[in-house]
């Protein structure tokens, strides 16, 4: 590891660029300190209350068309992917593959032993798809930011799909930063811990009344389908219709997510969000479009990440001592998903980061590079 020190006066306010778990305002952690929620019953009114304004903050915050429900559960997205196999798709899915996490989805579907081999639509890593329209598949699959690539596709309903056919669209870094028109999709799914600078082990869905329709046939046990009671989709809505969940919640997570709610509603809702993400990510790909020794790994700028910007450095640069001496300075998890190889620097620009902070962080970047690059 390098022992260069960046010189105080060019570090951000803030080191935090992470893809996730992200930045947490410190005035959202000041309010779970002073929360008096804190150990005491989720089934009891003080609590329940705090599920119903989150709900409420979420259809604000998205013009939550009618009929649709804000559903919760315990868990995270990645039980989402479970709860899906059993609660929404019927007999077959379509895939759109693009990344570590749109392929975690499909080979969830892959495994399970009631449903058909599901049909997987792939892309190279640093470009994206939208699935196929295949005859006979029920539900189809895609992320609006795959977050381990930086790659940003629409919420859309595919053309030619079938009326009767769900869409579900994982929103997990993208909710809250990327705006969607949630029409276009039956769930809309996603964790807390990104642009809602909250913590993991939840999940959150805007559900349709055909998202809703469905898992109460595919649930109801009449086809002989096994289904636990944390998959099941339907438990999870009637829960939710009373402000609570099937089992206890983390009671600083629902504190955080509020608080963040409440920050950006008070801020403008959606239109400040999406301007605050942009202009940092505007900022990143400018810096990078423009480097000796750098370019935007997703080549489409259509396609590029307004939450989730991954640069990559050619040979001349020792990424891995970038980052390790960005870490060393204060400025934290810059590192490059796992599976991306060594030569990439993911920075997470949700809504929370302020976008003054990118543009140090990049004069940083640039001051490490003067000093490493031969």
């Amino acid at each position: 590891m390098s022992d260069l020190v960046i010189p105080a006066e060019l570090l951000p306010a803030d080191g935090r660029f992470g893809s996730g778990p992200a930045k947490v305002r410190p005035d959202a952690l000041a309010a779970v300190a002073a929360s008096p929620l804190i150990g005491t019953s989720h089934r009891k009114p003080a609590v329940r209350n705090l599920v119903a304004r989150i709900k409420e903050r979420l259809a604000e915050l998205y013009s939550m068309p009618d009929g649709y429900q804000v559903v919760l559960g315990n868990g995270g997205a990645t039980s989402f992917w479970d709860l899906a196999c059993v609660s929404l798709i019927e007999r077959c899915s379509s895939h759109a593959s693009y990344g570590s996490f749109t392929k975690k989805f499909a080979t969830a579907a892959s495994r399970a032993p009631w449903l058909k081999p599901p049909v997987v639509t792939e892309a190279p890593f640093g470009s994206g798809c939208l699935p196929a329209v295949e005859a006979g598949a029920d539900a189809y699959a895609w992320a609006q930011n795959e977050t381990s690539t930086g790659v940003a596709m629409p919420v859309e309903r595919p053309a030619g799909v079938d009326d009767g056919a769900l869409v579900l669209v994982d929103a997990t870094s993208a909710a809250g930063g990327i705006d969607a028109d949630l029409a276009q999709a039956d769930a809309l799914y996603f964790s807390p811990q990104k642009n809602f600078s909250s913590d993991g082990g939840l999940w959150l869905s805007f559900c349709s009344p055909a998202a809703l329709e469905r898992s109460a046939r595919l649930t109801s046990g009449h086809d002989g389908r096994w289904v636990p009671d944390t998959l099941n989709l339907t438990l999870a809505a009637s829960n939710s219709a009373k402000d609570q969940t099937l089992n206890t919640p983390a009671l600083a997570t629902l504190i955080l997510l509020d608080e963040q709610l409440g920050w950006m509603l008070d801020n403008g809702g959606m239109g400040f969000v999406t301007a605050r993400t942009a202009d940092s990510s505007g900022r990143v790909y400018e810096w990078a479009e423009a480097h000796q020794y750098a370019h935007p790994f997703v080549a489409d700028p259509a396609q590029r990440s307004p939450v989730v910007t991954t640069i990559v450095f050619d040979e001349a640069v020792d990424a891995p001592l970038l980052c390790s001496t960005l870490r060393a300075n204060g400025i934290l998890d810059v590192e490059p998903y796992r599976a991306l190889g060594t030569d990439q620097m993911r920075i997470g620009v949700f809504a929370s980061v302020d976008p003054e902070d990118v543009s140090r962080l990049l004069g940083c970047i640039d001051w490490v590079l003067e000093r490493i690059v031969v």
